[in-house]
């Protein structure tokens, strides 16, 4: 197996980033000299300890009902990881690989994975490139590229743990957030998607206005004394690809707004964090980090109302998110 190494890049407006070739992952992030991504001092760390920290998940991100789906009248069985169901790609998803980089400078970074045909189930030989680019105005943009040779699905996303009080700090109650969403998903007993897309008007998934996470992230509403992982809508399944202006999160001085073209975003509170060490020597524990995991939406393959995450020979997918801070 190939080592694991790190790599950094910063913009003269301030921003660092420091990616690794294992699963692609952010793994520092510094604005204005604090590190606002949990994570570990060790390379083994990175790939023993919490493995979804700052990664690219994929081939498909989020949950695939039972691990099953079917294309073009073929039927596919992907691993079990979560409960019934396949989850970010399979027992060994992308988080867990390590990626070759093919390009670097000062600012930017581009990696390369070639998920071969049959890798955890899926069909194709499916070539993903993920570019991290840091700008002079902080922002970090994630573009996202893949093509395949057979049909296949692919629903990629980025899953760093935010802290915007520095990772470290402890817990992401204070921390304000605003989701620019009408509607969302609900999901049955197994955290999977029922098909319906309801409107948040009503209900505790309602943060067009900016709410403190911690008024909400222990609602009966939510996971029962887990928190928040859920999908909003940020626009209609059959809405024109456009950079849209996702969410909004602030704590400490800091705010960070997420940007993207993929049609959905995930927000997960960090309820499942393990307790360890995190790379400050800081004790990490449930609920210290939000996720803001712009993606499509969960188990889409299942439900034809839900936007498409089918990938063709003749199509190419092109995806972009950003995190813009100030």
């Amino acid at each position: 197996m190939r080592a694991i190494q790190f790599y950094t890049i910063k913009s003269s407006g301030g921003l660092k980033a420091e990616i690794s070739n294992l699963g692609a992952k952010v793994t520092r992030l510094l604005i204005g000299g604090k590190d606002v991504v949990l994570g570990f001092k060790a390379a083994e760390e990175w790939r023993s300890q919490e493995t979804y920290f700052n990664a690219i998940c994929g081939r498909v991100a989020n949950r695939i009902k039972d691990g099953k789906f079917s294309l073009d009248g073929h039927d596919y069985q992907l691993p079990i990881n979560n409960g019934t169901n396949s989850l970010h790609g399979g027992v060994e998803g992308f988080n867990a690989k390590i990626w070759e980089v093919t390009a670097q400078s000062i600012y930017e970074i581009t990696l390369h994975y070639r998920s071969q045909d049959g890798e955890e189930g899926y069909p194709g030989n499916t070539d993903v490139w993920v570019t991290y680019t840091v700008t002079k105005d902080n922002r970090l943009v994630i573009h996202y590229e893949a093509k395949t040779d057979k049909p296949t699905i692919v629903s990629l996303t980025n899953h760093s743990y935010f802290n915007l009080a520095g990772e470290g700090s402890g817990r992401i109650d204070n921390h304000i957030l605003q989701v620019n969403a009408e509607a969302y998903t609900p999901f049955d007993e197994t955290a999977c998607p029922t098909g319906e897309i309801l409107p948040v008007a009503g209900t505790p998934m309602d943060f067009r206005n900016p709410i403190r996470i911690g008024e909400r992230i222990n609602d009966p509403f939510f996971a029962p004394g887990r928190g928040i992982d859920d999908n909003w809508c940020l626009c209609a399944a059959d809405a024109p690809k456009a950079l849209r202006h996702a969410a909004t999160l602030q704590a400490d001085g800091l705010t960070m707004e997420c940007w993207t073209t993929m049609k959905g975003l995930q927000v997960y509170t960090g309820n499942y964090i393990e307790p360890h060490k995190g790379k400050s020597g800081t004790m990490y524990a449930v609920q210290h980090a939000v996720c803001l995991e712009a993606q499509n939406w969960p188990d889409s393959i299942h439900h034809p109302n839900f936007p498409s995450i089918i990938l063709r020979p003749e199509d190419r997918l092109d995806e972009t998110t950003e995190y813009r801070f100030t």
